[in-house]
């Protein structure tokens, strides 16, 4: 799902997080952080016909404004989910193994069999590989089976009456319209998951109108249909205008020498394979690493996990979702279905915190003089310094990595 997910979120290993800020536009703005705030229903319908006033006034046909609003209805569950998603991150372990599990490779290599010369044709006019395509496909929607069903209009006038991000949303729903008066799809069959995301590939509206493509040539940009051509291709488009570069590497499992700085290990240290080399930095069969260009060392799961280094298209998937954990499984599920092995470094299996308790150590790392500038919950880089900069004045590997046993520490 494209420009979803807040930088900040990465360290959380979330996949599916929305991250605009919150903004005038719901009745819930001003408790926009108690989650626990009922939102009332019956202002929902006020709000929307103060919503089609200003959809009109800025050009939106009334006519289109009339067939796509009439049956746009107040979701509460989609309120639900949004304001309790992030109290259910996954670590990373468990979201591999869901996300690049046996069974979705074996289907990842079937559906590069079964759509052999669409993905030939659009690997040949995007530039995209074609496994990274339909990795995406199968971590977004399982390979078109999941697509979502939730009417998109409704979830996204929920969201936007709602308020949090009232302003991101307003946004995403007049977006959504315009697409549907441009002709591309009808409110019916506009359908995909709570959060306005749709097709095969999950696209938000905005990233619809930036970057899908009528690949068919049948005058629509499809993404919702059976027929998987304009959404495959739209994603590749989206990856190539984002800079990916044929056949190169997202990334390179690494091995780390005894006694490596940690520190190092920070997306804004970038790197010639060269370099790393030099420090002792060497793939699974011992190499150097080839120069596939700068490059930063990322350590999805602290100093006791598998290290990656990572390259170019690993920023370009970033540009599809932020997540650490999704460009990787991405990335990695691309790799075997062209064959490549599993990753060969186990992953520590410590489960993730939860919001209330990634405050808490933020809490008390700024309570300690390692000050987080702010506490939100969310593990940013400021947060992974403070954790670091905390983990060397205790004389420990400063990897940054949030664990319930740095928090107990803390305690």
């Amino acid at each position: 799902m494209s420009n979803r997910i807040s930088r900040t979120l990465v360290a959380a290993l979330a996949l599916g997080l929305l991250a605009a800020a919150g903004a005038p536009g719901g009745p819930a703005e001003a408790q926009s952080m108690d989650r626990s705030t009922p939102i009332p229903a019956e202002g929902f319908e006020p709000w929307l016909s103060a919503f089609r006033s200003r959809a009109e006034a800025g050009g939106l046909p009334g006519a289109v404004l009339d067939a796509a609003l009439s049956g746009v209805a107040f979701l509460p569950d989609v309120v639900e989910r949004d304001r309790n998603q992030s109290e259910f991150t996954k670590p990373l372990y468990q979201y591999l193994a869901i996300a690049v599990s046996d069974d979705r490779v074996a289907a990842g290599q079937r559906a590069v069999r079964e759509n052999a010369a669409l993905l030939d044709r659009i690997e040949a006019e995007y530039g995209v590989n074609k496994e990274i395509v339909v990795a995406i496909w199968g971590v977004e929607s399982s390979f078109g089976a999941n697509r979502g069903d939730v009417p998109t209009l409704s979830a996204l006038a929920t969201l936007a009456y709602e308020g949090r991000r009232g302003a991101f949303f307003e946004n995403q729903l007049l977006t959504a319209l315009r697409i549907l008066a441009d002709g591309d799809t009808t409110p019916d069959a506009m359908v995909g998951s709570w959060a306005g995301a749709m097709g095969h590939t999950q696209f938000m509206p905005s990233s619809f109108a930036a970057h899908a493509v009528d690949f068919t040539g049948d005058g629509r940009r499809d993404i919702w249909g059976d027929d998987p051509s304009d959404a495959l291709a739209s994603t590749a488009a989206f990856l190539a205008d984002a800079g990916w570069t044929l056949d190169q590497p997202w990334g390179v499992e690494v091995t780390l020498p005894e006694g490596f700085d940690y520190r190092l290990a920070r997306d804004t240290n970038k790197q010639s394979p060269t370099y790393w080399a030099s420090l002792g930095v060497r793939d699974m069969n011992g190499e150097a690493v080839p120069d596939h260009g700068s490059a930063v060392i990322l350590l999805p799961a602290g100093a006791k996990g598998p290290a990656f280094m990572t390259f170019r298209n690993f920023n370009a998937l970033e540009h599809y979702n932020t997540a650490d954990a999704y460009v990787i499984a991405v990335g990695h599920l691309a790799d075997r279905i062209a064959g490549g092995p599993p990753i060969r470094a186990a992953i520590p299996q410590d489960p993730a915190l939860t919001e209330a308790q990634r405050r808490e150590l933020q809490r008390r790392l700024t309570a300690l003089g390692f000050d987080t500038l702010g506490v939100d919950g969310l593990m940013g880089p400021r947060t992974v310094n403070a954790i670091r900069n905390w983990q060397i004045a205790r004389g420990e590997v400063p990897d940054g990595y949030a664990t319930p046993s740095l928090l107990e520490r803390l305690r």
